[in-house]
């Protein structure tokens, strides 16, 4: 596996203590040595304040990916080309087609998979 991307349904379905999310980053951390990695502009949807401790203790095992020149001009590309309004859902696609084609977490499985067809991107989607 080349890694993992959260998406912001990944961190509500966390923060709402979802028993298939928790399984699935337990499983991660333990059989793999690849950190899960949040897009900063995907914490920024997540986060409403108050101390969220499902979501922070989540966090703990994720990497934050700053989010850069490069993949905000990828992503507002991939926007285009997909005739999509969501910037962060590309900046998730964006993120993972970087790190090589990583599988992403969500809870929008069709729209993911939309922005990466219009991309040409065969990338793996666990939903849930």
């Amino acid at each position: 596996m080349t890694g993992i991307v959260y998406d912001t349904g990944a961190l509500v379905a966390a923060e709402r203590g979802d028993p298939t999310m928790w399984a699935f980053h337990r499983r991660t951390l333990k059989s793999t040595d690849v950190l899960p990695v949040v897009p900063v502009v995907v914490l920024a949807q997540a986060w409403r304040g108050g101390p969220q401790a499902q979501l922070s203790r989540l966090l703990r095992g994720c990497h934050l990916q700053p989010d850069t020149e490069s993949i905000g001009r990828a992503a507002g590309a991939a926007c285009g080309v997909a005739r999509s309004r969501d910037v962060v859902d590309a900046i998730v696609v964006v993120t993972a087609i970087a790190l090589g084609g990583a599988l992403i977490v969500t809870s929008d499985p069709d729209d993911l998979a939309h922005l990466a067809a219009a991309l040409d991107a065969k990338l793996p989607i666990y939903p849930l």
